[in-house]
């Protein structure tokens, strides 16, 4: 599996660490809903459901043991979001952080965006190492001196202080989306930024919080005339007025903000034909969404689209696979990955337990060579790009020992079971791999399971 740094050689992925608790009786509230390295990769923060943001640093590398990377240790936990009730409609709006992104580091402090269904902040994280002493108008203690009693005049100085580590909201964008946001983009010019919700995407700029502009807008004057909905969004990594969005359709769109200020009319649609080889939806399945009257072809609905680092190709995620797109040819995707095409004789169960409306996520490493997704019984899942190859790895404490290499999963879908694979039966759905991460320069990655954060590295020889 070829790395973050490029060439062919096989990757050996082993245990780092795991963050949370060890309990099976997990809190709603300690659930994990979304992984995301900074630009360094210095720095890796996490929400929940409990509102929750966790920031984890990279420790300096031990020169004593040059096999093993630094370790991420916290750095930082506040709370972002609190549950807010909307009386006009007579809503609870949750706490749950639905994204994190962070912007690049200008000076001293990081910046980050955190986002619940309704409200984006605008966070801070700063160090204070030193403290300031000697005034001449108040005590140590903070109380102010009487002024008569002041007789001579001292220079206030900096004294060192255990290091603080700060995160204060510095913007608070609200009111501006009538449905649930569940994707924010940072801007390649670092001054604006996009939210998306069902139905609506708004531009907004980082120093701007009473106004937004409507960029898309794709909700019906009848809303029985609807039959798509906005799934994710994303600005292009180089050119500012460039930016997608899927759609539960299985399209996605690219929009030139040059072209107007509506984008109304996309530029390009990617949207891939019928495959008349494909298997069929089972015909119980079919029946229950007609039956439902369910518009939306659920398993072609796609959950996450990402760009890859060098503009050049974007990424997309729907139930059963990963699909590459290049810029430049919107007929089909250039490379299809199968994920967990073992499920497709599962779907009418997982209709039923509403595992099939899971959203997975994805990302690509380093250099756009390997991408990784995450499936069902805590797998997650690597392919080559270059290679053409793929790997299944699982995230487990048995096989969370110090640098212990993980070892390849299999799944069996029918047919005789070999010694080392899975029934595809015996698959725990509760067991989910949704959000993942890269880190942007090495082969460190982060994946989420319910309530815990499994750290994952290549082996260094």
């Amino acid at each position: 599996m070829a790395g973050a740094g490029g060439g062919s050689s096989d990757v050996q992925w082993c245990f780092s660490q795991v963050k949370g608790a060890i309990d099976d009786d997990v809190a709603e509230a300690d659930i994990i809903s979304t992984v995301e390295f900074n630009h360094s990769g210095e720095l890796l923060a996490t929400g929940d459901k409990g509102g929750r943001v966790v920031i984890f640093q990279q420790e300096l590398e031990n020169k004593s043991q040059p096999q093993s990377r630094g370790e991420y240790n916290v750095y930082s936990t506040f709370q972002s979001h609190e549950p807010e009730f909307d009386y006009l409609k007579s809503l609870e709006i949750e706490e749950k952080i639905n994204k994190i992104r962070w912007l690049p580091q200008k000076n001293a402090a990081q910046f980050l965006l955190s986002t619940n269904d309704k409200t984006i902040k605008l966070w801070k994280i700063s160090e204070r190492d030193k403290r300031p002493e000697g005034y001449n108008l108040k005590e140590e203690d903070g109380r102010y001196r009487d002024p008569t009693t002041v007789t001579t005049l001292r220079v206030p100085v900096f004294r060192p202080m255990d290091l603080m580590v700060e995160a204060s909201p510095r913007r608070v964008f609200a009111n501006a989306h009538t449905y649930h946001i569940n994707s924010i983009s940072v801007n390649s010019d670092y001054e604006t930024y996009l939210s998306a919700d069902d139905l609506r995407i708004n531009l907004w700029h980082l120093e701007i919080t009473d106004r937004s502009f409507n960029i898309v807008d794709i909700k019906p004057a009848n809303m029985e005339e609807l039959t798509e909905v906005i799934t994710a969004a994303e600005f292009h990594p180089n050119q500012c007025n460039t930016f997608v969005y899927s759609s539960s359709k299985g399209t996605i769109r690219l929009c030139d903000m040059r072209a107007s200020a509506l984008c109304d009319k996309h530029s390009k649609l990617f949207e891939e034909p019928e495959d008349p080889k494909q298997p069929p939806l089972p015909l119980l399945l079919l029946l229950e969404i007609i039956s439902k009257k369910k518009e939306i072809i659920i398993i072609i609905m796609i959950s996450d689209v990402k760009f890859s680092h060098n503009g050049r190709f974007m990424m997309t995620r729907d139930y059963l696979s990963v699909k590459i797109w290049d810029l430049n040819m919107e007929t089909r995707p250039v490379e299809t990955y199968q994920v967990h095409e073992y499920l497709r004789s599962k779907l009418c169960s997982l209709y039923e337990n509403d595992c099939i409306f899971d959203k997975f996520e994805c990302c690509w490493n380093g250099n756009d060579s390997v991408v990784m997704t995450g499936s069902y019984n805590n797998f997650f899942r690597m392919f080559d790009r270059a290679q053409r190859r793929d790997v299944t790895l699982e995230a487990s404490r048995e096989s969370s020992r110090p640098r212990s290499v993980l070892k390849p999963r299999k799944v069996c879908a029918g047919g005789k079971r070999k010694k080392d694979e899975i029934s595809v039966d015996s698959l725990d759905f509760n067991k989910k791999i949704l959000h993942t991460a890269w880190h942007p320069q090495d082969n460190i990655i982060a994946v989420a399971t319910t309530n815990n954060l499994y750290i994952f590295q290549d082996k260094l020889n």
